[in-house]
């Protein structure tokens, strides 16, 4: 065929080989066309799944912002940022997408109930032409202002993400230099060119709005995976064992000499971003005002005083806000006050003595009891208690009294300790002048 005169019959072969030829290449130019729209259906369903989650996360983080905000604030403000970036440029592109489809259908020009007209958007057989974007795009062999704003909206992204997460997250920030790249390429023919030439330049219709749906794919897959590393880096800090100290917990405040300690050490978390968003306690059945405790360094700090000798009880509960749900810590702790020291106790031993016909001031108390543990009674007489361990007794007859103190020790062991006193008559007053007595013999005045 190459050499010689043809004839009309070669010629006509020819002719028809060539057309067999540009068919099967159309043929296989369709289902590459149709391989692309569904490809593009799927990126579009799988980016609207991805926004919802995204969203869904960031409310949560929101949440967590309010209720904590000295430990999830920073966060929501950088993931806040992210976001803006990210929308930013899939609102751009989709914008974009969106002047391609009306090529397609303009429901503005198109009557709405002509149901013909809308089977071409999915039509993905016909979307072989690029004359609207490479017009939109480019100029010569330039970028037109348009194709200049689409470079700037991926810089910007690239940029700004890198620049919020690089330092804290290099290999995602590598990762989004890598994807979000506008640098120039090398094409099959080893030649430069640009970025945007070499992705949109020519580029089917379909095409090109799948590779629109692919960038929107990775934006929202990058977000997902910063979020989720931004967040979790912040409770793996809250979860440290950094944040720990050891705390003792035993079952009571005091011990007796050579008495079994059963007490526990247990681990404490100590974080300071960690406060009660409400306080709700009592001491002894009265409640805590806010000028009686702070919050400071991971702790409620009380500001009260020790009160009587004796136990006291702190009672309630701390309230936390986890999800938007009150979550109730209880509180129920006792401590001990013993009284202050402040006087020598000095007795005479053989001087158990009380008097008849008068009130004996007595004092009751046994040591590391406190004075509303301790209860006293006596065999006779009148037994009044005046206040704290102070009592008033007035024997009646007999020549004896028997003195019983009951105690409550912390434990709720009871004890109980007898004292026998005598009793006596006051002794009969005796006159005196200028310190000399009525006793002895009778001086006779001259």
């Amino acid at each position: 065929m190459a050499g010689g005169k043809q004839t009309a019959r070669q010629k006509m072969i020819n002719l028809m080989y060539l057309v067999f030829i540009a068919m099967l290449a159309l043929n296989m130019s369709k289902e590459v066309l149709r391989a692309f729209g569904v490809m593009e259906e799927r990126l579009t369903e799988a980016n609207a799944a991805s926004t919802e989650r995204n969203e869904a996360f960031l409310q949560n983080l929101a949440t967590k912002a309010s209720e904590q905000p000295e430990q999830y604030a920073a966060v929501k403000q950088k993931a806040d940022q992210v976001n803006s970036l990210g929308n930013d440029l899939t609102t751009y592109l989709e914008g974009l997408k969106g002047q391609m489809m009306k090529q397609l259908y303009d429901p503005a020009k198109n009557d709405p109930t002509d149901t013909t007209a809308l089977k071409v958007l999915k039509d993905y057989e016909v979307q072989d032409q690029s004359d609207f974007l490479d017009g939109l795009l480019f100029k010569g062999d330039n970028l037109s202002d348009e194709g200049q704003v689409f470079i700037a909206k991926m810089d910007a992204y690239r940029e700004g993400v890198v620049s919020l997460i690089g330092g804290d997250y290099p290999e995602i920030g590598a990762e989004i230099n890598k994807k979000f790249s506008t640098s120039d390429v090398k094409n099959k023919d080893n030649k430069t060119q640009g970025w945007l030439q070499f992705n949109y330049e020519l580029s089917p219709f379909i095409a090109s709005k799948t590779k629109m749906s692919q960038i929107q794919s990775d934006v929202k897959t990058t977000e997902t995976e910063i979020l989720s590393k931004m967040l979790g880096s912040q409770q793996e800090a809250a979860m440290s064992f950094t944040q720990y100290n050891t705390l003792l917990e035993q079952s009571k405040s005091a011990f007796y000499a050579n008495e079994a300690f059963d007490g526990g050490i247990v681990l404490g978390r100590k974080d300071p971003n960690t406060k009660p968003n409400r306080v709700e306690l009592t001491l002894d059945g009265r409640p805590l005002t806010a000028s009686q405790y702070t919050i400071e360094n991971g702790k409620v700090k009380l500001n009260i005083s020790a009160g009587a000798a004796g136990d006291h009880k702190i009672e309630g509960n701390l309230i936390f806000l986890q999800d938007g749900t009150q979550v109730e810590i209880p509180v129920d702790v006792t401590f001990a006050t013993i009284a202050k020291p402040n006087a020598a106790v000095i007795a005479a031993d053989k001087m158990n003595v009380v008097y008849r016909g008068v009130e004996n001031p007595m004092t009751v108390s046994i040591p590391g009891i406190a004075d509303n543990k301790v209860s006293a009674s006596a065999s006779n007489g009148t037994w009044t208690k005046v206040t704290g361990s102070k009592y008033n007794f007035t024997p009646s007859k007999g020549a004896t009294v028997i003195f019983t103190a009951n105690g409550i020790l912390p434990d709720g062991q009871k004890i109980s300790t007898p004292a026998e006193f005598r009793i006596k008559d006051i002794p009969r007053p005796v006159g005196s002048i200028r310190g000399e007595t009525g006793e002895g013999a009778c001086v006779r005045m001259q």
